[in-house]
């Protein structure tokens, strides 16, 4: 499983729209609104064939109402 965090810059007065969308695609885990640069950060699992670049600009950079994305690759998971 593949662990990615993505920050989405919202149109403005549209993050929680986006949001909204956001949570029903597949692969996205949590949705969060934050404060900064970004309006969201998502945190998505996607399975090991999956391709990281091709989910994020087909799967999240075309929602309605998202203007830019940076995204961050997990290597591991501390508990």
């Amino acid at each position: 499983m593949q662990t990615i965090f993505v920050m989405i810059k919202a149109e403005l007065g549209r993050a929680y729209e986006v949001a909204d969308r956001a949570v029903d695609v597949p692969g996205v885990s949590e949705v969060h609104s934050i404060s900064g640069q970004y309006d969201l950060l998502l945190k998505c699992y996607l399975e090991p064939e999956v391709d990281i670049g091709h989910f994020v600009t087909a799967s999240l950079q075309r929602l309605p109402g998202v203007k830019d994305t940076f995204t961050l690759i997990a290597f591991k998971a501390f508990t």
